[in-house]
Parts: C-alpha cells; sequence; structure tokens
C-alpha cells in the first residue's frame, strides 16, 4: 500500500464513520494485475458480491479473448453484469450504471457488500458520479462525419477531436470511429467537450464507498504477465473462437464488442490485412497501451487505497482496508468464520 497516497486510519476513509448508509467496494487495476484473484480471495474471506465492472465481459461469447472467469470460478464466485449482452448490441454506461445499481441493491438485501471489480474506467465513473443527459444520435450530422471521413479519413477526424476535446482523444483510439463520430456529435450539438458532460450527474451513489487501486511497481512484470496471458489465450483456442464469430451474418469489425483489445487484432488479421506475426505483435501492443492508460486514470483517483499486486501481503493490506468500510455487524470474528480456503486461480 502506498502511504503517501493511501489512508492510514479508518476515520480517513470515504465512509468509515457510523453510518446506515450501505458500504460498497470498488477494486480497480489495469489488465492483467490480478483483479479477479483478489476479488474471489476476498470473497472467501468476507461477506462480499461481486459485480463485473469490464465493457467486454458484458458481451456472451468474447470469453478467451477477454480473461472472462471460467465456469468453474464463476460457479463458485458468480459475477453479476457479466455475459447480459448480445455482441451484436451495444451497451451503454448509462446501461452500465442502471444495471449496476440493481445489482448492489440485490447484494445489500442478501446482507452482504458489493464488490465491483474490473477495469473500465468510464463505468466506474459513470456509477459513482452519474452521467449528465448527452443528447441523441443526430442521423444527418453522423452523416456529414462520415462524409468527412471517407474523404479525409478518421485519423483526421481523431485529430479535431484531439483539439476540441484532448481528453476524450486520448481516451479514444484513432481506429474507433464509433466513440470519435459520437465525441464530435456531442460536441457539435451541444458545443461542450465528451469528457466535460461525463464528468458527472447529479445523482450520487447511494453507498460508502471503498476504492482499491492495483497499481503495479514493475511495469516489466506487468508485461510478462501480459504476455504470458496472452500465450494462454492463444492456445485456448482464441483465433477459433473470433472465426466463430466472424461466421455470423449480423457482426462486423465496426461494432464495440468487436472493437476490444485483441479481437480488433485478430478480426483483422483473419480478414487477411496482417501476418500471424504481425497480429501477435499488435495485439501485444494495443493490450500493453490499454494498461498504460488504464495506470494513468487510476493515478488520478483521489481517496483509494493503492495495492502493488506483486507485492506480499496484498491480500491481508486488502482485507484490512475493506474492514474500515463494512458496518459492524461484518466484525472480524464473523469474517474470520465465513472463511472456507485460501488459494484462488485468476
Amino acid at each position: 500500500m502506498d502511504p503517501q497516497s493511501s489512508p492510514t486510519h479508518a476515520a480517513e476513509m470515504p465512509g468509515a464513520e457510523s453510518s446506515p448508509t450501505p458500504a460498497a467496494i470498488f477494486l480497480m487495476g489495469p489488465t492483467a494485475s490480478g483483479k479477479t484473484a483478489l476479488a474471489c480471495a476476498l470473497c472467501e474471506r468476507l461477506p462480499l458480491g461481486l459485480v463485473s465492472v469490464d465493457s467486454a465481459l458484458v458481451y456472451r461469447g468474447l470469453d478467451i479473448g477477454t480473461a472472462k472467469p471460467n465456469a468453474a470460478i464463476l460457479a463458485r464466485y458468480p459475477h453479476a453484469l457479466l455475459d447480459v449482452r448480445d455482441p451484436s448490441q451495444p451497451y451503454s454506461a448509462a446501461e452500465f450504471r442502471s444495471d449496476a445499481l440493481a445489482a448492489m441493491q440485490k447484494i445489500t438485501n442478501q446482507g452482504r457488500v458489493p464488490l465491483l471489480v474490473g477495469g473500465t474506467g468510464l463505468y466506474f465513473r459513470a456509477l459513482e458520479r452519474g452521467l449528465s443527459p448527452l443528447p441523441k444520435a443526430d442521423p444527418k450530422l453522423r452523416e456529414r462525419l462520415t462524409a468527412e471521413a471517407d474523404r479525409d479519413g478518421w485519423v483526421a477526424l481523431h485529430a479535431r477531436l484531439a483539439q476540441l476535446d484532448p481528453l476524450a482523444a486520448q481516451r479514444i483510439h484513432a481506429s474507433d470511429t464509433q466513440r470519435i463520430q459520437r465525441a464530435l456529435e456531442v460536441i457539435i450539438l451541444t458545443g461542450k467537450p465528451l469528457s466535460a458532460q461525463q464528468q458527472g450527474g447529479s445523482v450520487a451513489l447511494p453507498y460508502r464507498l471503498l476504492k482499491l487501486v492495483l497499481l503495479p511497481s514493475d511495469r516489466a512484470r506487468l508485461h510478462a504477465r501480459i504476455a504470458e496471458r496472452f500465450a494462454a489465450m492463444l492456445e485456448q483456442g482464441f483465433l477459433d473462437e473470433v472465426r466463430g464469430l466472424r461466421s455470423r451474418n449480423d457482426l462486423d469489425a465496426a461494432l464495440p464488442a468487436l472493437r476490444a483489445v485483441g479481437y480488433r487484432q485478430a478480426w483483422t488479421y483473419l480478414e487477411g490485412q496482417s501476418s500471424e506475426a504481425a497480429f501477435r505483435q499488435t495485439a501485444l501492443a494495443a493490450t500493453r497501451q490499454l494498461a498504460k492508460r488504464q495506470m494513468t486514470w487510476l493515478r488520478g483517483e483521489s481517496n483509494a487505497w493503492r495495492l502493488d499486486p506483486f507485492a506480499s501481503g496484498l491480500l491481508e493490506q486488502a482485507i484490512h482496508a475493506v474492514q474500515t468500510v463494512l458496518q459492524p455487524a461484518h466484525s472480524e470474528v464473523s469474517m474470520k468464520q465465513r472463511t472456507r480456503r485460501d488459494g484462488v486461480n485468476s
């Protein structure tokens, strides 16, 4: 735990004071940082219920390339908001917020504490701060933007977005045509940057919140873990999974589900637009870039317990942090009674 950025006393934690407001926990971290393993280990020791916060895991059929927990893990540690949408149907941050609040309420009603685990910053932000209402799609404006992209290229439109809304452009990849179009559409219709409008609405999260942030101290070690996991995905049949998705008549590379890291590069390779070596290289590079963006976002999180996923005693540190927000009924004694056994696969 980072002593400079993490609270050291329970009284300093958000919601550590006595309150009837229920507690909730955010477990955030970059890709391949061991979030699932830590979340499951915490569930062994504490009265928690898991909610996934991942914009790719919401889609059915995207299993191997998203490192979705396998059936054995899910049977023992159920996750809400997995496989809630077909990949042909986009899923918005607003929909996530509504679904997550419903899942959290169900967990709270069961006498447990919601543990929200994932790496999608926009979803966490939408849940914590709410969302400002955004304008509906404007078909004529979208046609105009598409015509501009056909003439000048999407890279040029991304550069235009970078001038108008640098924060949004930093989060949106230059090949993410749908999000570039939507960001420009919102700016033109409202006169305000999309990033400013995504900072939050007026509806606060009705929970006492603890944030656990996994920030690796050794980036090279994280990169090695990313490479190992990608190799395992290929051995498990990741390319066959993407072939199955490509065989569907209702899916194409422009859909949000298929723009997920790894899937975008695999789709391009299977269309014959790149070599296998280039596919592997670009997929790994894109995953490392994703981890870098996630860590940049996580460093800006305030009132958070920062934990090194590669440090010894990680589980004990996380349990100590969680105990600061649990209600009195969830005492350390009752937690120990809930202990079943250690050892969780990521």
